[in-house]
């Protein structure tokens, strides 16, 4: 589908002070963020810049069919995992060529908005998965936040009692539970591009083994990073594995002291590789080179440093600058875990480009199978023959 889209071409004509950015902003919170940093820019730029939300689920679709259209927004927000597709359409544009810098941008953020070596997507946060962890849950048991697998198994051991299970985590079939198993796969030295290489098996026995302990809720197969979060919320779970766009939900429960660690590793002293997650700001190839060069000083300004830490600051992502990193460390010392996740993590598509989806969906299917009875081996030997084949 994506390669017999005309991609290019504006189509129709545009008023030349308006500017619009298709968003998945739909959350009443990021949609005001977001209008707020869009009329500061606009201000900065002599333009008016319109925001267009969709869900989340729609961009891509939404996309393709104003591609096919010839009505294109300026300026296109893709989740990271998403550019790689729109990308090798041959559907964006170089954003170095429009004037911007990735000097201050760490290395793994700038290939998480690029594509083949060509960076098209500007990203102004970052997130990660981190533990999550009940503070006076811990302290009352008795454990230590664990650094290890083997300190994790022991701890969520001794903290399941009752209706209150050690950890909570998703593993649903959605991308949800592929991004929550990648800091177990490629911590443990796997990668996608072997599904079913002895790493990756040992990661998904892992979670077997929480599973079989008694750890691990049973419905952790249908739970989404939501659903995870409101057990822990609950009491229902001692530690969670989720992201910072849980913490603005967790401090409205006052009685609740958590805190956060990096997600533990498979031997003392290893890196602790999380995914990389969050959207880019892309600027789609209309064709129109003028509205193009505006857009990437649009982009630009909503992706500087200054911008990056409003919304970093209100949204509780990181931000993908490093010198604005720097100060957010010191204005949120409590998630300095995250960013030092963050430092760690890798794009989901750094490997396999637009290949993701069919690798995604395939480990989607073996957690499904693995964790209701399968052994990990025949469930990843089948996801990797999915993955191949994209059946």
């Amino acid at each position: 589908m994506v390669a017999g889209t005309a991609l290019t071409g504006c189509g129709q004509q545009r008023d030349p002070g308006v500017y619009t950015v298709m968003n998945s902003s739909t959350d009443e919170s990021y949609h005001r963020w977001d209008a707020q940093a869009m009329a500061r820019c606009g201000e900065r730029l002599g333009v008016t810049i319109e925001q267009q939300s969709v869900p989340a689920a729609q961009v891509m679709t939404k996309a393709l069919r104003m591609a096919s259209s010839r009505s294109l927004p300026d300026i296109v927000q893709f989740d990271a995992s998403e550019m790689p597709t729109f990308a090798e359409a041959g559907g964006l544009v170089d954003l170095r060529t429009l004037g911007l810098s990735t000097e201050a941008v760490p290395e793994g953020i700038v290939d998480f908005g690029s594509y083949k070596g060509t960076y098209y997507g500007a990203a102004r946060s970052v997130n990660t998965l981190a533990l999550f962890y009940d503070k006076d849950v811990l302290d009352q048991v008795g454990v230590e936040v664990p650094t290890t697998w083997a300190e994790l198994r022991q701890a969520a051991k001794k903290l399941t009692q009752g209706k209150r299970y050690g950890l909570a985590l998703s593993a649903g079939g959605a991308e949800d539970g592929v991004f929550q198993f990648t800091p177990f796969m490629w911590s443990n030295g796997g990668d996608e591009t072997k599904l079913d290489g002895p790493r990756v098996v040992e990661a998904l026995d892992y979670w077997k083994d929480l599973l079989a302990d008694g750890s691990l809720s049973k419905s952790t197969v249908n739970w989404t990073q939501a659903d995870v979060n409101d057990q822990f919320m609950a009491g229902n779970a001692a530690m969670m594995i989720n992201g910072p766009w849980q913490v603005e939900t967790l401090n409205t429960k006052k009685s609740l002291r958590w805190g956060i660690a990096q997600i533990p590793v498979p031997e003392p002293g290893a890196d602790s590789v999380g995914p990389l997650g969050g959207a880019v700001l892309t600027v789609p190839d209309t064709g129109d080179e003028t509205r193009e060069k505006t857009a990437g000083r649009i982009v630009a300004c909503l992706a500087g440093e200054k911008e990056q830490l409003t919304y970093a600051l209100n949204s509780w992502m990181v931000p993908a600058n490093a010198r604005a990193a720097a100060v957010w460390r010191e204005r949120v010392p409590e998630l300095d875990a995250l960013a030092d996740q963050v430092a760690a993590a890798r794009s989901r598509t750094a490997k396999l480009g637009a290949g993701w989806p069919s690798a995604s969906l395939a480990l989607q299917s073996a957690f499904q199978s693995a964790l209701t009875g399968q052994s990990s081996e025949a469930a990843l030997r089948r996801a990797q023959q999915r993955a191949t084949s994209g059946n």
